[in-house]
């Protein structure tokens, strides 16, 4: 029986040339498995022929971005998923979702190898492969680029031996990765930390420093999701769609960060995530009306563990499954609405109003109406202090 590759598809050179060099190095036959995650650009139907065209000798395309937007956009709201505090885990999302419809068509297509376009020297490798580890242990990896130090040069001469029907001509000085939930940047210029990026390498997102009319927008939750904007309900694409183009065009959601990567360098990162820094911003003002204190002090370890296992390829992992659990049962009471500003760069939340508030006017205020009986606070300030206190007193008496 002929053995079967199944491919992770984007339609570029890379994994263009990867068919027929798969298929020579293998003896097999090459399916190629297009993922479309929100990440625009090319037709995937023209990804889908180009596949047929380079040898494939089947090619899918899987329209996956209302999952995405759902199963993987949205649990990384409610756990105010960003990495080393400031990067919304924007390739790292995508990856279990690809490998989810990887390991399914080798199911389909009884394949034996799973094949990826990723270099050794990148994240992209470890998802990809963690995750097929936990979903489809039995099947064999080959990644072209990092197993047989497949380079760009390499590549181009082998298209053009083979005539394969992409153009060669055309390099990006930068590499960049972009889905619905952002888009990331780096290489050429970017790698000498001391430039600073340009206008050019933005796509998602509008020149902030350009004056324009404030855009106001209401966000409604339930139990942690996003549901409507400006009481209109929608589904998350939708969402997560308006407001890329809504926060983009205020200039929200650029980052440049020098970030540390799984494989234990340090990269420097241009990231675009409009939409998914506006949804977080307003996620943890909703939550800090309705979770807490100790509950949301201990979700904040949790948040940020949550976006190191997602970032380091762990998404199937026991422990990301159970964090889920914690996080699902915070949520229960994170229903409301969150008013905010978008303009000047910034997502800026103005306004809360929540039916499952932990806010108490009459506690809070300092006016009229007061229902805060301060003569208790004497006797906690007292005993709060206390250990304090006796500590003190012992390292004076130790020192004396």
């Amino acid at each position: 029986m002929t053995e079967r590759v199944v491919l992770a598809y984007s339609g570029g050179l890379d994994t263009s040339v990867a068919i027929p060099y798969l298929a020579e190095q293998t003896g097999g036959e090459v399916i190629a498995v297009a993922i479309d995650v929100g990440q625009g650009g090319e037709d995937m139907d023209a990804i889908r022929k180009r596949a047929i065209d380079c040898g494939a000798v089947e090619s899918e395309v899987v329209d996956a971005r209302d999952e995405f937007a759902a199963d993987y956009c949205l649990p990384a709201v409610r756990a105010n998923a960003l990495y080393m505090d400031r990067y919304p885990v924007v390739s790292a999302l995508s990856r279990p979702l690809i490998v989810k419809h990887l390991a399914a068509a080798a199911k389909e297509h009884n394949a034996t190898i799973v094949s990826h376009g990723c270099t050794g020297k990148g994240n992209d490798q470890v998802r990809f492969e963690a995750g097929l580890g936990a979903l489809a242990p039995h099947l064999k990896v080959i990644a072209p680029a990092r197993d047989y130090a497949w380079t760009r040069d390499k590549a181009i001469e082998y298209a053009e031996s083979k005539n394969l029907p992409i153009d060669v001509s055309a390099k990006s000085p930068y590499s960049i990765d972009q889905n619905l939930w952002g888009r990331a940047v780096e290489t050429g210029f970017l790698e000498d930390i001391w430039n600073g990026p340009i206008e050019d390498i933005y796509d998602y997102t509008a020149d902030p420093a350009v004056t324009r009319d404030p855009d106001e927008v209401i966000i409604t939750f339930d139990a942690g999701i996003p549901v409507a904007l400006d009481g209109e309900t929608k589904t998350p694409l939708e969402v997560i769609s308006e407001l890329n183009a809504r926060a983009g065009a205020q200039g929200v959601g650029r980052l440049d960060m020098v970030e540390d990567r799984l494989v234990g360098i340090k990269s420097r990162e241009v990231y675009e995530a409009p939409g998914a820094i506006a949804l977080i911003t307003a996620h943890q003002e909703l939550e800090n009306v309705t979770v807490e204190r100790d509950v949301a002090r201990f979700k904040r370890t949790v948040d940020q563990r949550w976006a190191e296992l997602v970032y380091d390829g762990l998404w199937f992992s026991p422990l990301k499954n159970s964090l889920d659990a914690f996080i699902d049962d915070t949520q229960k009471h994170v229903t409301g609405e969150i008013r905010m500003t978008l303009h000047g760069g910034r997502a800026t939340v103005t306004g809360r109003r929540s039916e499952t508030s932990l806010y108490d006017f009459g506690l809070a205020t300092y006016d009229e109406g007061d229902a805060f009986d301060q003569s208790l606070a004497k006797g906690f300030v007292e005993l709060w202090s206390l250990p304090s206190k006796l500590a003190a007193a012992r390292d004076a008496r130790v020192k004396g």
